[in-house]
């Protein structure tokens, strides 16, 4: 494991390693030049960071909010925990042993499951793996309008006063987002991201600075620290249960990367072995995530109390300095516009590759034309790429147009799929992998958390759906 894989050494042999693509030629994709890994800890860091600190952040006050100054802070460490624990089984997924040839790499989630669980467990976690991927789009998609919106409404409340009506709608945001992810989305893959991933993961720590230090500065302002130890208090005890569960919801939704951890151990350089670098970086990615989780919910319910809005940055309880509330938005807006590719990319790569498969002699599926202009890199585009991927950004701005409800959907997103694919499985694998006996002490306290995490998350849902169905009827 600490010399040159099998896989490496093929890469650096390859004929096609280091050749250029005319632009009036044409190959089939199979053909295409394969690329050597060369991520290491700090480009793994920036994945994460783009991955955890996204649209979940920015309703962490209000799901504080909803569940008190003890459990507030506490749900949310015992997230960080699970996906940690995650993230430490699936780095151990991404090589499994094959008795003729040596360790095989497992590039992705689905592929590892595959290999280590069997044809039968991958058919039906592709099915959760891909509504993962869509819920995501979705989020992003609504996340990044209501930031543009927001900053058109700063703007209007500096020039007309705070109490002007400055009603803007969200439709044509949504459709400007989906025309920028049109185009990023013809990005060939995964590796071509790493640019896009680092500016994200820049903008992330600057909007949360920011929202954190809005929040401060807010508190020093009151004289005193809001909220209580119950959290917001309603008129039924019903009301309360519905709102608890749409804040753990939220901040299921808030953490975990694990689905896409198998692709960005896949980017890593080695040796090191990829498992080490890996978990190295998901001990500082979700560490410096937390922190920050934690801060951005605590600082926001210790400012407003029961009145801490869905979304700190949006929520308009801050008004000035409007330019600052207009530059962190900016930057949550291009965070998403990153964080959408890196999760969009491995749905990408994981349909195309099944179609090109039912299709094997379609030169429409195979074949990759590289276009070249004045001062710019060659770039290929493949019309399979091209359409496909065109569908997908039109059907997920589609459905965001259909449901703009932030809190609401984010809580029904973080729900939905964090049990099957980043608790059920991941705990499954490792079971295998490490060849764990049947009620053996660690069997059952593995399958125990299983369960624990299993209720945990159909509580979540259950109220999720109940405040997604009020908001639509409402």
């Amino acid at each position: 494991m600490g010399g040159q894989s099998r896989d490496d050494r093929q890469i650096q042999n390859h004929p096609a390693v280091g050749s250029s693509i005319s632009s009036s030629s044409v190959q089939p994709i199979d053909e295409l030049p394969i690329k050597k890994r060369t991520g290491n800890i700090w480009t793994g860091v920036a994945h994460i960071i783009t991955v955890v600190m996204g649209a979940g952040v920015l309703s962490l006050a209000w799901s504080t909010a909803q569940l008190g100054w003890i459990a507030g802070p506490l749900t949310m460490l015992l997230f960080a925990f699970v996906t940690f624990v995650s993230a430490i089984s699936l780095c151990n997924c991404y090589r499994s042993p094959d008795p003729e040839s040596g360790p095989k790499r497992n590039t992705s989630y689905l592929e590892a499951v595959r290999t280590i669980l069997g044809p039968r467990s991958a058919t039906v976690c592709g099915v959760f793996l891909r509504i993962n991927y869509c819920k995501v789009g979705i989020v992003y998609t609504i996340t990044a309008a209501v930031s543009m919106r927001a900053i058109q409404k700063s703007n209007c409340y500096h020039k007309e006063g705070h109490r002007a009506a400055c009603g803007y709608g969200h439709t044509s945001y949504m459709l400007f987002f989906g025309i920028v992810q049109t185009v990023l989305s013809q990005i060939p893959n995964f590796r071509d991201i790493k640019w896009l991933s680092i500016i994200a993961a820049i903008m992330s720590f600057t909007y949360s600075i920011i929202g954190s230090a809005l929040g401060l500065e807010k508190i020093i302002g009151n004289g005193n620290i809001k909220g209580n130890i119950g959290g917001v208090s309603t008129s039924t005890p019903a009301k309360k249960v519905w709102l608890v569960s749409q804040a753990i919801g939220d901040i299921a939704f808030a953490f975990p990367f694990s689905v896409i951890l198998i692709e960005i151990q896949d980017t890593l350089k080695s040796p090191p072995p990829e498992k080490v670098t890996m978990k190295k970086a998901s001990m500082t990615g979700i560490s410096i995530a937390t922190f920050f989780s934690i801060c951005w919910g605590g600082f926001g319910y210790a400012a407003f109390g029961d009145s801490a809005p869905g979304n700190l940055l949006t929520g308009f309880g801050f008004f000035e300095p409007y330019w600052l509330i207009d530059f962190a938005n900016a930057c949550i807006i291009l965070h998403l516009i990153g964080a959408y590719q890196v999760f969009s990319q491995p749905l990408f790569a994981d349909l195309e590759r099944w179609i090109s498969k039912k299709f094997p002699n379609s030169g429409f599926m195979h074949h990759d034309y590289s276009l070249e202009a004045p001062w710019l890199p060659a770039f290929r585009l493949n019309l399979l790429r091209m359409c496909f991927r065109t569908t997908y950004v039109a059907f997920i701005t589609g459905i965001a147009i259909a449901f703009p409800y932030f809190n609401q959907v984010v809580g029904v997103a973080g729900s939905i799929t964090f049990w099957p694919l980043i608790v059920y499985f991941p705990v499954e694998m490792y079971i295998a992998q490490t060849k764990i006996g049947a009620w053996t002490k660690k069997w059952i306290l593995l399958r125990a958390f299983s369960f624990a995490c299993l209720l945990i998350m159909l509580f979540a849902l259950v109220g999720s759906i109940e405040g997604l169905i009020e908001a639509k009827l409402g």
